[in-house]
């Protein structure tokens, strides 16, 4: 944290980015520039793919749907001004633009996190009561569960962002991230009691979204394999686990990138780490999500092959 003699409002963030690779901005700008596209291309031929194929109007690809809408936002909330900082070195952003960056990326993560618990919980409901499944979860069931998670989790980020707003800043604090991460914005502060409680709110916030979300799942799932198990034929189990396999690998993925981040943090790490694994974490899962729903669901998978013929089709 910076010491500071500045008690004025401050007007801009200066983003730092990656510390020891500001000489290699356009091969970042190209890279990163691959993975925005991808992760758009990818998430809109679910939503396309879901939206046109009838077979697919059932709840659990209605929440993929939501969950491949919640991955572009996600990414579109830090990918352009990152793109715009490694392209033409535009690294400052207003303080209403960086704590509104911030909001909705910490946001639209706590939504993430909601939205694995719904469909969790409906795949709990497919196999483990199959003779309810459709009287439980339905249309007007599923927009409320996919409407809880949104709402709710948008509430979440609201007091450490207006908290961290208040906190006494340099006339230009440098942010040393790619974007305006709660813990990074927080470290620019000036040297207070103040920014050491918002660093203990921020962590204690994050545990909180983070792993009481996992323990609902876990239940969720134990309850599932137990169903399976409980299967005689074999070919009843594989198909019954093939339904919510993709999630589980999801699940893991998304996990996996939190607890790489976390441990960024608190590890005594080079600054370029802690970066490095925060920005994996805001891009991995966006685009791990719609591949593995694609590669893994023989549903989605011939819904986008028929989508991707009809486009061949146009063109000739």
């Amino acid at each position: 944290m910076e010491n500071c003699s500045f008690t004025g409002p401050v007007q801009y963030f200066f983003i730092i980015g990656f510390p020891n690779l500001q000489d290699h901005q356009f091969p970042l700008f190209c890279v990163f520039l691959v993975f925005y596209l991808l992760i758009l291309a990818c998430n809109l031929t679910i939503i396309m793919a879901v939206v046109f194929d009838p077979k697919l109007h059932k709840p659990m690809y209605f929440f993929l749907t939501n969950l491949s809408v919640l991955d572009i936002l996600l990414t579109t909330t830090t990918m352009p001004k990152m793109l715009a900082m490694f392209l033409v070195n535009s690294r400052l952003i207003s303080a209403l633009g960086c704590f509104l960056q911030m909001y909705c990326f910490h946001g639209l993560v706590v939504t993430e996190t909601f939205l694995l618990v719904v469909m969790s919980y409906d795949r709990y409901e497919a196999i483990c009561n199959p003779l309810h499944y459709a009287a439980r979860m339905t249309k007007r069931g599923n927009v409320q569960l996919a409407a809880g998670a949104w709402l709710s989790a948008l509430l979440v980020p609201i007091p450490a962002v207006v908290q961290s707003s208040q906190l006494v800043y340099s006339e230009t604090p440098r942010v040393y991230h790619c974007f305006c991460d709660h813990l990074a914005v927080v470290q620019a502060a000036c040297q207070n009691s103040s920014a050491d409680f918002q660093t203990f709110l921020g962590f204690t916030i994050a545990m909180i979204v983070s792993f009481v979300p996992l323990l609902l799942v876990s239940v969720s799932y134990v309850q599932i394999i137990l169903s399976i198990l409980r299967i005689s034929s074999k070919d009843g189990r594989s198909k019954a686990f093939s339904t919510c396999s993709s999630h589980l690998i999801v699940v893991s993925t998304y996990y996996s990138s939190i607890a790489m981040a976390y441990l960024s943090y608190r590890a005594d790490m080079p600054l370029d780490v802690h970066v490095t694994s925060n920005v994996v974490f805001a891009i991995l899962t966006p685009l791990v999500n719609p591949l593995i729903y694609t590669l893994r669901n023989k549903e989605v998978k011939s819904a986008v092959k028929k989508i991707v013929i009809l486009k061949i089709h146009r063109c000739y």
